[in-house]
């Protein structure tokens, strides 16, 4: 049994009750565990109550993934943490006393840790050789990341001008530079079931936060690029996007699909919007 005074799980959510609460369910609770709470639904709270005197959530308001794990590092006095999304199957306490014992018999030589995901198309998430214990990757899903927390530091967090999207990219590229690298451990197999942690309360409220995905998975892809690879390439690199969305908007328009035109009026919006420099300001109404 591993030693739980060194690790914090962290848990960041944005309406995702019934998937915490099934997921502390399934664990015994030996260690300290933040959620950070994007949304304002505060019912979560009396459900807690049940649990650990270790169990925290804190109401962050909408501000994004990487800033809530910033936001939760903060508080955090463990060697290590483990970030967490709901939606993940196959998170338990095997799963955490093997990422303990692995990171202590590394040490320091690592910018953070992940599992093989064993339902997540190559085309989607790039993994390593699955033949080797421990494989390198040049970046680990956000879904699930360890790290310890000295290194997390050293690499100076995640970027805080991204909302939402590589910000996992960003984190392990800035480790690279730093001679910290990304590896997953490929006897942990787990499942992500992408887009299912929300619990929406209408149908108008999912496809308004799936076209905010959109937007910022497109911002945050461009804020990425220019970060990393500079302004003339990374435009060289988005014109083929840039013309394809304007001759997709026509066509639309051609066809009065005005859900198709919609959708890429929207992704136009994005890149622009990152292109000009503006902030990720795009939020649900």
């Amino acid at each position: 049994m591993s030693n739980y005074n060194e690790i914090t799980i962290v848990i960041v959510s944005y309406k995702s009750k019934k998937k915490i609460l099934n997921f502390l369910n399934n664990i015994k609770i030996n260690f300290k565990i933040i959620i950070i709470e994007n949304s304002s639904d505060q019912s979560i709270k009396n459900e807690l109550i049940k649990f650990s005197e270790n169990v925290e959530i804190f109401f962050t308001g909408n501000i994004g993934y990487g800033n809530s794990a910033n936001y939760a590092r903060e508080r955090i006095n463990t060697k290590y943490f483990f970030l967490l999304n709901p939606d993940l199957i196959g998170i338990d306490n095997k799963v955490i006393d093997f990422f303990l014992n692995q990171a202590n018999k590394m040490k320091d030589n690592f910018s953070c840790l992940g599992p093989r995901y064993t339902n997540i198309d190559k085309k989607t998430l790039k993994q390593s050789n699955k033949n080797s214990d421990i494989g390198y990757v040049k970046a680990i899903s956000g879904a699930a990341m360890f790290f310890k927390t000295k290194n997390f530091d050293l690499i100076g967090g995640f970027d805080k001008n991204i909302f939402l999207y590589f910000e996992e990219n960003d984190y392990c590229k800035r480790g690279r530079k730093l001679k910290l690298y990304s590896y997953q451990l490929n006897s942990v197999g787990i499942s992500h079931n992408i887009g299912t942690a929300v619990e929406y309360d209408s149908i108008d409220e999912e496809n308004q936060i799936k076209k905010l995905y959109s937007w910022h998975f497109i911002w945050s892809k461009y804020y990425f690029y220019n970060k990393h690879y500079g302004q003339i390439l990374s435009i060289l690199y988005f014109l083929p996007i840039i013309a394809r969305s304007y001759i997709k908007i026509l066509f639309s328009k051609l066809i009065k699909n005005s859900v198709n035109e919609d959708k890429y009026k929207n992704r136009l919006e994005a890149i622009f919007a990152s292109i000009k420099g503006e902030k990720s300001y795009k939020r649900i109404n």
